[in-house]
């Protein structure tokens, strides 16, 4: 009987020293339980938009960001999905915060279904370096600029200060009886798969770009006067 109180005098000690009480005890052990798969989720899906955001840029080949990346996402974005909808069962005992974390996941998951990313990405791509691009198709026909890559004629390096306008730091150049085809790639992939921006002289088509004379590019969508999204 004497060993109940001092027991519980016991507790109420510890419990000053720590500084806690009972219900901030519980608490703070709710908080914790809830914060850790919000910050997985919050990681997860910042990944995944963030792929979806920049997966253009990305994609010059070789990139072994995607293949370490598209792997660890696969596996971690589920997992946090069906970690939100278990912790949905103690909003009753732990209130509405642990919805949290399924809030989202599903606003990633329609993010990624219905925000147009690529569209988004090549308009901001395609002004943001449009007079650079337009100064170096310039110098191209003025013939200030000429291939000068050794393993094959139709290259032009850039200089480092204007090698972010296209993927690789080179550009390709055609010409024909209509003038020179400029393109400036967005992307390299295998088996020689490209996209980019292509500039075609006055009265050109973007079909009779060299590299389309065996099939006619899959894309092909005007994005001002003499310039154009290709793909093959």
């Amino acid at each position: 009987m004497v060993n109940v109180p001092l027991n519980g005098t016991r507790r109420r000690l510890e419990r000053a020293a720590w500084g806690l009480r009972p219900s901030r005890m519980i608490a703070t052990a709710r908080t914790v339980s809830v914060r850790i798969p919000l910050l997985a989720c919050l990681a997860t899906s910042a990944l995944a938009l963030a792929l979806a955001g920049f997966v253009m840029p990305m994609s010059d080949f070789p990139s072994g960001l995607e293949f370490t990346v598209l792997p660890l996402l696969a596996v971690a974005f589920p997992v946090c999905g069906l970690w939100s909808l278990f912790l949905l069962t103690r909003i009753r005992t732990g209130g509405a915060k642990f919805a949290l974390p399924f809030v989202v996941c599903v606003a990633t998951l329609t993010a990624l279904a219905y925000v147009p990313f690529t569209p988004i990405w090549l308009n901001t791509n395609f002004w943001w370096h449009r007079a650079v691009r337009e100064q170096i198709v310039a110098r191209v026909e003025a013939g200030e600029l000429i291939p000068n890559v050794a393993h094959n004629g139709r290259l032009i390096a850039l200089k480092p200060d204007a090698a972010d306008v296209s993927a690789g730091g080179e550009i390709v150049v055609d010409e024909d009886d209509d003038g020179a085809y400029v393109l400036f790639l967005t992307s390299r992939g295998f088996r020689h798969t490209f996209s980019g921006f292509l500039h075609v002289p006055a009265g050109g088509d973007p079909a009779k770009f060299f590299e389309f004379d065996d099939a006619p590019p899959r894309e092909a969508i005007r994005y001002g006067e003499r310039w154009y999204f290709v793909r093959n």
